[in-house]
């Protein structure tokens, strides 16, 4: 008869093994597991720093353009207030003169000084007449028939259009030229 105890002692011997084995799996696993879990704590908090830091940097900015805005504006409004005062002074003269023309002259002078004004703030005058009809930049006022232009070509301009760095702000209100025969 064979003996059943030296294969009890190594079935025994290998579960030993094997439980040492999965015991020490277990705790190197356990051991990794801390150290992630460790690593997205850090990551985590490292998010928030940013997003706090991000936060502080749009609310700096946010001022800062604010403070711009309201620097720009000033800017603006102490030019306008000058030309306010030449108005102010050119109405007072028109009442107390007899000539029309300097005081004509004047206006004209103050109205180009906020033309200027309005330059330095970005703001150019659209120049339409002789050139083809832009529906970006142009509304039409009316088609006018002849045979001496180009079909939609700008004619006249009814009401000064104007654009502030490129954008039109206001479209030119124009005439344009049509075919003989087409009504407007």
């Amino acid at each position: 008869m064979v003996s059943l105890e030296p294969n009890k002692k190594t079935q025994s011997v290998k579960i030993s093994r094997n439980v040492k084995t999965k015991l020490s799996k277990t705790k190197r696993l356990e051991k990794e597991l801390i150290e992630e879990r460790d690593k997205a704590n850090d990551y985590f908090s490292r998010l928030m720093y940013l997003q706090a830091d991000f936060e502080n940097f749009r609310k700096r900015t946010d001022k800062r353009v604010n403070e711009i805005l309201q620097s720009s504006n000033e800017r603006l409004i102490v030019n306008f207030l000058t030309i306010m005062d030449e108005f102010e002074m050119a109405i007072q003269a028109g009442k107390e003169t007899k000539n029309k023309e300097a005081l004509i002259k004047g206006i004209e002078m103050i109205l180009n000084k906020l033309y200027v004004t309005l330059e330095h703030e970005g703001l150019t005058k659209i120049e339409p007449v002789g050139k083809p009809f832009d529906p970006k930049m142009h509304e039409i006022a009316l088609k006018v028939p002849t045979k001496e232009h180009e079909d939609g070509v700008v004619l006249e301009e009814v009401r000064n259009g104007f654009m502030l760095r490129n954008k039109v702000i206001r479209p030119s209100i124009v005439k344009i030229a049509t075919s003989v025969g087409e009504k407007s």
